[in-house]
């Protein structure tokens, strides 16, 4: 399992979406408000708006927040001006990670996730040290009671890349290009989804237990914790019993 889908198998056992729902709106409304500044407020022709409205129905957002971003970013409503970009480190073990960022005060998050980094046994490196190791790419995620037959199928036909049991749940991975019209097409399929994002896959892993894994745990669950942090990409796996051990 990847480390993307591992860290989000942890977070929901952990219920840590719920406990910091609060954080994950500011997230979403970043992203919903960058979204319409770049590409309009027409969801249907602004593919990243789309995605962004996925993630705040999943996440349970009321309308109300939504409209209001929707509004910022389109210069209706008075609203900050977010930089993006990304970082790239290293975690315990040389666990390659790729931190996403939105933020209105660039220093301030240098200084605020190189401390984290240096904190949990990490460290910052240059651009390009370890995005070599991800690849771009769509990825749905569906319960496990969905048939997987025929997901496999249509998402096969509508132009998927692959189509993964990961035990708990079922994955499409597809080419960051083709995301939205394989989603558009198990939708209309009758095949909903839990998740659906682009992200930075991981291409290789690394294993840990003890120490190296509860820090990475620790490394992990502190940056996504910062408000100027959007996504969290790690290439760890850490096995279901050593896993077991810091949960709780």
């Amino acid at each position: 399992m990847s480390g993307h889908s591992k860290w989000a198998n942890i977070k929901h056992r952990k219920g840590a979406q719920d406990a910091k729902r609060g954080k994950v709106f500011t997230k979403l409304i970043k992203e919903i408000t960058v979204a319409a500044r770049i590409g309009g407020g027409d969801a249907e022709g602004n593919a990243r708006l789309r995605a962004a409205l996925d993630k705040a129905r999943q996440a349970n957002m009321p309308r109300d927040n939504i409209d209001r971003a929707i509004k910022k970013g389109l210069g209706d409503l008075d609203g900050v001006s977010y930089e993006e970009g990304t970082f790239e480190g290293y975690g315990p073990g040389g666990v390659a990670i790729i931190v996403e960022f939105m933020t209105d005060n660039r220093t301030r998050t240098v200084a605020d996730v190189r401390h984290i980094f240096t904190k949990y046994g990490g460290n910052l490196g240059v651009s390009g040290s370890v995005a070599f190791l991800f690849e771009r790419k769509g990825l749905m995620s569906f319960p496990v009671a969905v048939d997987f037959e025929k997901l496999f199928e249509a998402a096969l036909e509508a132009g998927a890349e692959d189509v993964k049991d990961e035990g708990d749940s079922y994955e499409v991975i597809t080419d960051p290009a083709n995301f939205m019209d394989v989603r558009d097409a198990l939708l209309k399929a009758g095949l909903e989804f839990e998740t659906a994002e682009v992200i930075m896959l991981p291409q290789t892993q690394v294993q840990l237990a003890g120490k190296q894994a509860e820090s990475m745990l620790k490394l992990m669950d502190k940056l996504e914790d910062n408000d100027d942090v959007q996504n969290v990409y790690a290439n760890f796996d850490i096995a279901d019993d050593e896993l077991a051990k810091f949960e709780g």
